[in-house]
Order: C-alpha cells, then structure tokens, then sequence
C-alpha cells in the first residue's frame, strides 16, 4: 500500500510501498538509475523497461550477466519495472494533492530494502522474494539554457617603429663617432710637435 505523508518542507511529496514481490537486487539496481531524474524522464524509462524496448544498466549485481547493447550489462526486470512505475504515479498523485507542480517533480530519495520474508507451515509456500519501496520527490525550477554566444577575438594593434626614431639614432651615433676622431688627432699632433719642440731645444 502506498502512504502519504506531509513533510516538513512544502515543496516535497513522499510514497512507500510494502512487501512487495519483486527482486531486491533488481530493485537497488532500478533505484540507482532513476535517482536524481525528473518524474517524467523516469516514467519513460520504466515503460521502455515494461515494453522490453530499452534494459536498465546493472552496475553493482552484474555477476555472469549479458551485455545489451549500448548500455553494457543490464537487464529489462519488466517485473520490478512495473511496480516502480505504480510507485511514481502513486507519488505523483501525493504531489497534486499537496498543490505541486506535476511537470516539475525531481526524484530526491529512492531507495529499495529487503523485506521480511514470512513463513508457512503448509506445503504451498508464496514467493521468496519481498521489497520495500520508499520515494521522495521534490518541486524545482526548470533553469534556463543559456545560448552560447562566441567571442570576438580583437586583433593585436601592433604599432610601427617610425623612421624618424631610427634616423635620429643613427645621427646620433655618426654625430659622436664624427665628434670624438677629431679630438685624438689633436691630441697626437700636439703631443708630435711637443716632442719635436724638445728634441730641437
């Protein structure tokens, strides 16, 4: 039987499920994938499940289990399937009754457990197998997708080495070389004409 119950928060809905007789480890493995996702990517998912169309991947009870293509291991559990999808319309309808938006219902907390399996004294036995299902959803705002717009690159401004610069480098250079020949000329003539002024003495 599935349950209500008014949580704390005001945007949330919660369901459970008891006994029911369907595989703990398909269970924990449906539970995983759906986690996290939108009601309505998760009912897509479980009716493919049903229809036999698409496997649920199998990540943690995956021992000599065949691979489906695109996904890895995996397998339909259309059983298992079936009751998780009775769970989410079940919590669904929770969600309505406390005045949240249906289209916009993420699943918050899934989880599966072993349930108790009972004993019978008589020869007929029931299934061995027992799971309990409990879920949270809660109400979010949809974000919207920025367009991606690209940047424009600026181009690099290079700027010119003027020729006046380079000319007035240039002068500058002849201008001392032209300055400083000159001035050891002089020197070397004086220092001539001293000598040949005390060889004559």
């Amino acid at each position: 039987m599935a349950t209500k119950t008014n949580v704390e928060k005001g945007h949330m809905a919660r369901a459970k499920m008891s006994s029911l007789p369907i595989s703990t480890k398909h269970s924990i493995e449906i539970s995983r994938h759906l986690r996290y996702k939108t009601l309505s990517e998760s009912k897509k998912i479980l009716e493919d499940a049903v229809a036999l169309k698409k496997a649920i991947p199998f990540v943690r009870h995956h021992r000599d289990l065949g691979h489906k293509k695109g996904i890895g291991p995996g397998r339909y559990a259309p059983n298992a399937a079936a009751q998780f999808l009775k769970l989410l319309n079940s919590v669904e309808s929770n969600a309505q009754d406390l005045g949240l938006d249906a289209s916009n219902l993420r699943i918050r907390k899934i989880v599966a457990n072993k349930a108790s399996i009972p004993q019978s004294g008589g020869r007929v036995r029931g299934s061995p197998k027992r799971t309990h299902l409990e879920i949270e959803v809660e109400e979010f705002t949809p974000k919207e997708k920025k367009k991606f717009v690209p940047r424009k690159r600026e181009a690099k401004k290079v700027v010119p080495k003027t020729e006046a610069k380079v000319g007035e480098k240039t002068t500058e250079v002849k201008e001392e070389t032209k300055v400083e020949a000159p001035v050891a000329e002089v020197k070397e003539e004086s220092k001539s004409e001293e000598k040949v002024a005390g060889e004559t003495q």
